[in-house]
């Protein structure tokens, strides 16, 4: 699919010159330039770079530093068997004879825009704006020596964006553009485990601002309409999300013991970053 997707993105780099020259020789009468309100669509694929060595962390003491390691009761690390950047398969993790975790989903997305330009002789500037959906989850799973699994993942519930957008165009019918801004989204947040001794109350959700950037080509065609291809790439600070391990005393979390504490332990993601790449076709009535 990705192969799939860049292979069109070149196909469409490679034939706009030609497409943008026919458009401007075809017809003089037909006005130029990107001056003007428009609004329209984009949709395409969005892919994750790869986080393969994400672990979760843990702060046993609750003294708000994590890194502590989680013990048995004879003293050993619950967490041997290690870690997995995905969702978990099984209870049982591939250091001790699980099948693994299966890959981050990638996924589809689309989005409205609504945006306005002005054009003063090559240059091009203006802001657009963005409301949508991606289909992305990223996950991180613990294996304890139980055997179980404990599984955080993220998801985009919607992203909105404001984006600057400066370029060039050659012929005023070819524009070639950069783009930046500030973004806002609900990143969906939940846990699981396969173990049911403990409890699991979670802590920290809530929508995050970031920004995105990226650049893109866009096609003229008339006085209404442009298509496009654009590459954005998304961030987000997404530190805040905490759970906690309760319940019984006595248990790897709740062990007094052995430096812990009986009120539990604090589990966050290594990773506290969200990020992603997104390769869209985008389509424009201008007025």
């Amino acid at each position: 699919m990705k192969t799939y997707l860049l292979a069109a993105a070149a196909l469409f780099v490679a034939a706009t010159p030609v497409m943008a020259q026919d458009g401007a020789n075809s017809d003089p009468s037909v006005s130029t330039g990107f001056s003007g309100i428009y609004v329209g669509a984009s949709g395409g694929y969005d892919v994750q770079p790869n986080d393969g060595d994400a672990t979760i962390l843990f702060d046993r003491n609750l003294d708000g530093r994590f890194g502590d390691t989680v013990l048995t009761g004879t003293g050993g690390n619950a967490f041997a068997p290690g870690f997995c950047g995905g969702r978990a398969r099984a209870a049982t993790g591939p250091q001790n004879g699980g099948p693994g975790c299966a890959n981050d989903k990638d996924g589809w997305s689309y989005n409205a825009r609504v945006g306005f330009d002005h054009q003063n002789g090559p240059i091009v500037y203006g802001v657009v704006g963005e409301f949508g959906k991606s289909h992305i989850s990223d996950s991180v799973t613990g294996f304890s020596s139980t055997p179980a699994n404990y599984v955080m993942t993220r998801e985009i519930g919607w992203e909105a964006a404001v984006r600057a957008r400066a370029g060039v165009t050659p012929n005023d019918s070819t524009l070639f553009y950069g783009t930046f801004g500030p973004s806002f989204a609900r990143i969906d947040r939940n846990f699981s485990s396969s173990q049911s001794t403990n409890t699991f109350p979670e802590r920290g959700k809530r929508n995050q601002f970031g920004f995105q950037g990226g650049g893109g080509i866009e096609q003229r065609f008339g006085d209404h309409f442009s298509i496009g291809m654009e590459y954005v790439y998304h961030q987000y600070q997404d530190g805040d999300f905490r759970v906690r391990a309760s319940g019984p005393a006595g248990t790897p979390f709740t062990n007094a013991g052995n430096g812990g504490t009986v009120n539990g332990t604090d589990f966050r993601r290594s990773d506290d970053k969200f990020r992603w790449h997104s390769l869209r076709a985008t389509a424009a009535f201008r007025f």
